[in-house]
């Protein structure tokens, strides 16, 4: 059953196509890879699914619901949480403060936001780290903690957006952890990452973009032998 459906969503900024007429589906319980080459408008599309941006055309549904035009609170409080790309914690906050703000989404008192936060700091192995100010964390924690916010707003559907980049091999493999339990809890994932080796192996299917345009979706196999995909990777002598 589709969780998300993209319907020829296309985004324009002046007489520029960011996205052009992309349509795909997301199924309950999927971890979806959205991958391209850089500038080929995979974050402008989660700012178009989230409700950062409203799409030029097309439309946005999600459990069946029209949200396209609706804003982010509300887009997050029907169950769609996201990461960014530039991880921007509440840096004067520490780590449990951090995702306490995030719980009250849900949360009815603050005694209800102090648990939520306190199951979700160790699902994502951050207890340890839970009074330690957030601007003070590694690259690799900080990553951990922008999921741990999103997590604790309870969503059915989580976007990362390129939530390995910059880490080590050792954090590589503790993300990837996070996420294989994230799928198990139930939750949907969609994902843009550059890493090739973890987005094949984390995905159920991969959508490609190149120049705002819908290029190929299938199985980590199909995209990894598609022809037209490898040529926009590494250009047409390369393919």
């Amino acid at each position: 059953m589709s969780l998300l459906e993209v319907r020829k969503v296309s985004r324009f900024f002046g007489g520029l196509a960011a996205v052009k007429d992309v349509s795909f589906s997301v199924n309950k319980g999927e971890i979806v890879g959205l991958i391209g080459p850089n500038g080929a408008g995979k974050t402008t599309l989660f700012n178009v699914i989230n409700g950062f941006y409203a799409p030029s055309r097309g439309e946005v549904l999600f459990g069946g619901s029209r949200i396209s035009g609706l804003k982010p609170h509300q887009i997050c409080r029907q169950g769609m949480a996201r990461t960014f790309q530039v991880v921007k914690p509440l840096q004067r906050m520490s780590v449990l403060d951090n995702v306490i703000a995030s719980a009250f989404l849900r949360a009815k008192n603050r005694a209800e936001a102090v648990a939520i936060a306190e199951d979700t700091l160790r699902f994502t192995g951050l207890s340890g780290d839970r009074d330690m100010i957030s601007r003070g964390l590694p690259l690799g924690k900080r990553k951990r903690l922008e999921i741990a916010r999103a997590l604790a707003t309870q969503p059915e559907l989580l976007l990362l957006d390129e939530s390995f980049a910059g880490l080590n091999p050792a954090e590589l493999d503790d993300s990837i952890d996070i996420i294989s339990r994230i799928k198990e809890k139930g939750i949907t994932i969609m994902i843009i990452e550059h890493h090739m080796k973890v987005i094949m192996s984390i995905s159920d299917r991969i959508v490609v973009l190149s120049y705002g345009e819908k290029l190929a979706e299938g199985t980590p196999a199909e995209i990894g032998s598609n022809p037209q995909v490898i040529e926009a990777y590494l250009g047409e002598e390369r393919a």
